[in-house]
């Protein structure tokens, strides 16, 4: 998927007409790989985590719509270039020029990667033979999808953050629902019986994804009164008609599917089809909202480079108040904190109505460590840290020492563990199976070394900071996201290693954490005064481009983070030495219990207990060494 909006104002008609169908079809395409791999992994049974006869078709079909993908993808890129530059589609061929467009454009290079993406779907989806195989196929797909998108924002608009986040949930959003549904009208009946009712409520949650990120976008691209007269309007107007028809169809099969022992799944196959019709509608309309530029406002606004490059215009100097009110919403971020929420509230309610019991102390610490994860990244602290190192450091900390301890402690895998579907035949490894054989798997093994995870917290930071890797990072809004996610989720490894509630592949000593602890504490150390005694700024120029007015000397304030960062790090490692010790003696405790209880049933059966058995071991050797003699 591309969009071409900024080379749509010189290319002609005919290459606009042709940019247009083009993304229909590799739209349509990827999609349907991704609903195709979905339906394999989750929807169909399996026998014990490898895949089911009945996935053969469904494998074919796979392997076609790649191929159509691939197609797609590479005429995009002559599509591209001709746009570009303005010249037929002939130009567009030379080697030279294809060579320098996908290895030095930023556009370039992200198509490229999808047609990658492609061509190992498509070698690679023949030969799926296991549950997890087609996972790991599907993040591809949807990573090869979504490359593109990030660049498909008009930096003239501003809110970056938000465009670019919004239409990504929306498009994987569309993935699931589209491509499910176009998957199961290939289905015969019975497998559609298996599939339907658990495609049925993944459908209800991209149905959700895709109203809710919709709106976001089309709230950026049309927030002036002038865009509504626009061809652009008319279209998204259009495109919201038929995705409040495809939520009534939505509506009415889950309700039928609700009424179990009538339910008649020859009509249910019609709406099916129905459904998939007025989705591919949809997918044509998308496909001329993205090849063609939304509406601009009049006038020439004066040229801001904070507004360029980060989304936003410069913030006033920072104080408190600015800092809790400050808000730039990051969509994806935000996505991702209200998906995992609505799952982890839901797994609590489903354990309240079997009866079952959950600490309100995890859930409160899991929901806190979120809304600190949302004010860091999108919050007062999340728009200072694109405009000062200092405050940078200070999100940096929040991310990956503080919100993980609450993460942690909200045992989300725990929860998981106890709420997920199981086998739906007794035969099948289910969602639930296919997650404990992702926990006992050589990676999570290899990840969850606790020196492997101290590499990552620790170690990553030298090659993020004191490499060209974090002005890169910084200057990109994808990024700054992923920059972020990983400060997240290095933070969460650690913590899980260290004091986590969460079943863990193998059991680590407490005195190895301790050990593991003091460490990381004195790398982080080591790290901090490293960045304190730098002379050159490690942004390559990035805060100096802002023209931020209140951020005086550039070289202070990154030794300023360098003093936050060992400050703020050193505390949270210390709080978790702390809880380790806690941990350690209540371990022993109940190991004393477990001793004690053990000893008390035996003696009431009438039977020695070990340490008796232990005195008449040396009473034996005693009395074997004076018959030796």
């Amino acid at each position: 998927m591309i969009f071409l909006a900024a080379s749509a104002a010189t290319s002609s008609p005919i290459v606009n007409s042709l940019a247009t169908i083009n993304k229909f079809i590799g739209t349509t395409a990827s999609f349907a790989v991704v609903g195709s791999l979905l339906a394999m992994g989750f929807l169909f049974l399996d026998n014990q985590g490898k895949l089911s006869t009945s996935t053969e078709k469904i494998r074919n079909f796979v392997g076609a719509s790649a191929l159509v993908w691939l197609l797609a993808s590479i005429f995009s890129v002559v599509i591209t270039i001709s746009g570009i530059l303005g010249e037929p589609l002939s130009a567009a061929l030379d080697l030279t020029t294809l060579r320098s467009f996908l290895t030095q454009i930023t556009l370039g290079q992200y198509m490229f990667f999808q047609i990658c993406a492609a061509i190992i779907v498509l070698v690679w989806a023949v030969r799926v033979k296991t549950v997890i195989h087609s996972l790991v196929l599907l993040l591809l797909t949807l990573a090869g999808i979504l490359a593109p998108i990030i660049q498909s924002h008009s930096v003239e608009s501003g809110s970056h953050a938000l465009a670019v986040g919004s239409i990504a949930i929306h498009v994987m959003a569309l993935s699931f629902w589209v491509g499910g549904a176009i998957t199961l009208t290939l289905l015969d009946e019975n497998d559609r019986v298996i599939a339907m009712p658990r495609f049925s409520h993944l459908a209800l949650w991209s149905a959700i994804g895709v109203v809710v990120s919709g709106t976001a976008n089309a709230w950026v691209r049309l927030d002036f009164p002038a865009a509504w007269h626009s061809m652009y309007a008319i279209v998204v107007a259009v495109k919201i008609a038929l995705t409040l028809a495809l939520l009534g169809i939505g509506y009415v099969i889950r309700a039928r599917l609700a009424r179990k022992p009538t339910i008649n799944w020859k009509s249910l196959g019609s709406l099916l089809a129905i459904e998939s019709a007025i989705m591919l509608c949809a997918l044509a309309l998308g496909a001329w909202l993205s090849t063609n530029e939304s509406p601009i406002r009049a006038g020439n606004a004066p040229f801001n480079a904070a507004l360029t490059v980060v989304g936003i215009r410069n913030p006033d100097a920072p104080t408190v108040w600015r800092l809790i009110s400050l808000y730039d919403p990051d969509a994806l971020f935000i996505g991702f904190i209200i998906l995992a929420i609505a799952l982890y509230l839901k797994g609590v309610l489903i354990l309240k109505r079997r009866g079952d019991s959950w600490p309100v102390g995890r859930t409160i610490a899991f929901v806190l460590a979120l809304a600190i994860i949302n004010f860091a990244t999108s919050g007062g602290l999340g728009v200072y840290s694109r405009f000062s190192f200092e405050y940078h450091m200070i999100a940096h900390m929040v991310l990956g020492m503080i919100a993980p301890i609450g993460i942690v402690l909200g045992a989300p895998i725990t929860l998981a563990l106890r709420t997920l579907p199981q086998s739906r035949d007794g035969h099948e490894r289910g969602v639930r199976g296919t997650l404990i054989a992702i926990l006992q798997s050589k990676p999570t093994a290899v990840a969850t070394n606790p020196i492997v995870a101290l590499a990552i917290f620790d170690g990553s930071l030298f090659g993020l900071y004191f490499t060209s890797l974090f002005a890169g990072m910084m200057q990109s809004q994808v990024g700054h996201f992923f920059m972020s996610a990983h400060f997240i989720l290095a933070g969460v490894l650690f913590f899980h290693i260290i004091i986590g509630i969460d079943p863990n592949p193998r059991r680590v000593p407490h005195l190895v954490r301790i050990v593991i602890l003091f460490a990381a504490m004195s790398i982080h150390a080591f790290f901090s005064i490293a960045l304190m005694s730098t002379s050159t700024l490690i942004d390559q120029g990035y805060y100096a481009s802002l023209n931020t007015p209140w951020l005086g000397n550039l070289l202070a304030d990154q030794r300023a983070g360098g003093s936050i960062g060992w400050a703020m790090g050193e505390i949270p490692i210390l709080m978790a030495l702390i809880a380790t010790f806690i941990q350690w003696v209540r371990d022993d405790s109940r190991e004393t219990k477990r001793i004690d209880r053990n000893e008390a049933r035996m003696a009431a059966r009438g039977e020695p207990d070990e340490l008796a058995h232990y005195n008449a071991y040396l009473a034996a050797l005693s009395e074997r060494d004076k018959n030796e003699r």
